[in-house]
């Protein structure tokens, strides 16, 4: 399994758009845009999980 690191994301991506986006490439295990805990608002990156595929 491989972790990426996403940054430059736009302020309203999705964790659903990001998970779309990636899964065009493989199979996504997780994908998530991390947002700030106070206000709820995107920090402009996430994370995304892929699958190893043999």
């Amino acid at each position: 399994m491989a972790k990426l690191f996403v940054g430059g994301l736009p302020w309203a991506t999705t964790s659903d758009e990001l998970n779309q986006l990636f899964s065009q490439a493989g199979a996504v295990t997780s994908a998530v845009v991390i947002s700030d805990k106070m206000t709820g608002r995107s920090k402009g990156f996430g994370f995304v999980e892929m699958s190893d595929e043999d």
